[in-house]
């Protein structure tokens, strides 16, 4: 019996579920029948009727009403989530692969030619980063390598920046990549750097800079903004200018 709906380019073959991501407990049993607790109903939009899905093993629809006759029914155990179905279940198949409403939101079905596709747009989103950060000046390098060690990055040597600056754009490329286009990071490290040298002071609560020479005031830090953030947008302003040469200066 043909399954209504069924692609029309559905394969014979043996097929792996897992567990979306964060729900891998060892043993994990899907709802397989449709009871008042746990509703199991596939809505078909060619009728525009919702209709009862079970696992029926000496069934050959997962749809009851194209069961006949007694149904022994069955469990759908995940085990270290992941649940083989070979290509003899093919009503365990379609019920999975085609009504079951959990699919996508508690399992997926492992599409290799997916994966592939997503391994590829990665591997080459590290190429690109790695590119990039080979031969990034050593500034901006210090300046995108500051967000991810912080102020450990003003004892290292220019190598190991260049080192632990590789590292970084192959674990992480796409952050990588969107601090390398964020105008914003070279200036922000800037005026960490002016704080760290004395020459800007930090207010303890963080809502002003001054100059630490005289006391006085550079920049009142915007409600809710953080602190380098604001210096950094500040540095781009008319007035922002003139101190940001000044700091240079020095």
């Amino acid at each position: 019996m043909k399954t209504q709906n069924a692609p029309q380019s559905w394969e014979i073959k043996d097929r792996l579920y897992i567990l979306k991501s964060g729900i891998q407990p060892l043993v994990f049993t899907l709802p397989s029948r449709h009871t008042g607790r746990k509703s199991l109903l596939w809505f078909d939009e060619e009728t525009g009727v919702q209709k009862e899905i079970r696992y029926a093993t000496n069934q050959a629809s997962p749809l009851v009403e194209e069961q006949k006759g007694s149904a022994t029914l069955g469990h759908i155990v995940f085990r270290d989530g992941t649940l083989q179905v070979p290509k003899q279940k093919q009503n365990l198949q379609k019920l999975l692969s085609i009504y079951h409403p959990a699919k996508d939101v508690l399992f997926k079905e492992h599409d290799e030619v997916e994966l592939a596709i997503d391994d590829l747009e990665y591997m080459t989103l590290e190429i690109d980063a790695l590119v990039a950060a080979k031969d990034l000046d050593v500034d901006i390098s210090e300046a995108i390598l500051r967000v991810e060690v912080g102020s450990k990055v003003n004892n290292m040597t220019s190598k190991e920046i260049k080192r632990d600056l590789l590292i970084f754009a192959k674990r992480n490329p796409a952050l990588f990549l969107d601090l390398l286009q964020d105008d914003n990071v070279e200036l922000r490290n800037f005026g960490i750097k002016a704080v760290e040298a004395g020459i800007l002071k930090l207010s303890p609560d963080q809502r002003n800079f001054t100059w630490a020479s005289n006391g006085r005031k550079v920049l009142t830090v915007p409600f809710d903004e953080h602190p380098y953030s604001a210096l950094a947008a500040f540095f781009k302003t008319d007035e922002g200018i003139e101190i940001y040469q000044n700091i240079e200066k020095r």
